[in-house]
């Protein structure tokens, strides 16, 4: 039986799950992957440049073997060799495992990029279902090809968009030539964002209700005094 002593002398290797889980997908096969994790425990321990004779006892393989996958993973660039000078000023060559973890972050910028196009795609495509709902009709050819100038050409996002079809709703506007207006005006404006969108119907909101104070005030400001002049007697004047 093993004991607590045996256990702690062996120590352990701690690897990220990122290559544990990732592995397959930067394209190591399995034998591969336990020779580059006999490669990562004995840095672990230190040994940056590991006897191969060592693993490949381990992993009882024959060495040729061994030297065969190293060579693998070298020319898949997996693995590079380089020349470091030690603490005692010495030159000496290590293993360099991180090119494994670059694939890795490689390979999942692209799952990343991969998945943000979905989503984008995705609101375009409900952008495009809106303006159907909207406008209780499929969309003509003009129509499509102006809608897909303003994301295309103009740099419209597809939120700002949306937001100038619903203004244009609410004012039972169904015209895209109504919608390119308010997507001009805001654009003058600088405005991009859902955010500023709101902030400037705020700022209307209060101007139009400014001036509806000022026209109320100026409506009921009393009339200015007249004189009553007779002018036939001139004394029946009356303030």
């Amino acid at each position: 039986m093993l004991s607590i002593e045996e256990y702690l002398q062996a120590g352990e290797t701690v690897v990220s799950n990122l290559i544990i889980e990732n592995y397959r997908k930067i394209g190591l096969s399995d034998e591969e992957f336990l020779f580059w994790l006999q490669l990562y425990r004995s840095q672990s321990k230190g040994d940056l440049f590991p006897d191969l004779l060592s693993i490949s006892g381990i992993m009882d393989k024959p060495k040729e073997r061994i030297y065969q996958l190293l060579n693998e993973l070298v020319s898949k660039g997996y693995i590079r060799i380089d020349t470091k000078q030690n603490e005692q000023g010495q030159m000496m060559d290590t293993y360099d495992l991180l090119p494994a973890f670059q694939k890795i972050a490689a390979v999942q910028q692209k799952q990343k990029s991969f998945t943000e196009q979905q989503t984008e795609e995705q609101i375009i495509n409900k952008l495009y279902r809106d303006f159907e709902k909207e406008f209780s009709r499929p969309l003509s050819p003009i129509e499509l090809e102006m809608i897909g100038q303003w994301l295309e050409t103009d740099g419209y996002k597809p939120e700002l968009i949306h937001l100038a079809l619903r203004e244009a709703v609410l004012n039972q506007a169904y015209s895209l030539k109504y919608i390119d207006r308010i997507l001009l005006a805001w654009e003058r404006k600088n405005i991009q964002t859902k955010e500023q969108v709101i902030e400037d119907q705020k700022k209307r909101k209060q101007a139009l209700q400014q001036k509806e104070i000022e026209a109320e005030t100026s409506t009921n400001e009393p009339l200015p005094k007249v004189t009553l002049h007779n002018w036939l007697n001139p004394e029946d004047s009356r303030d």
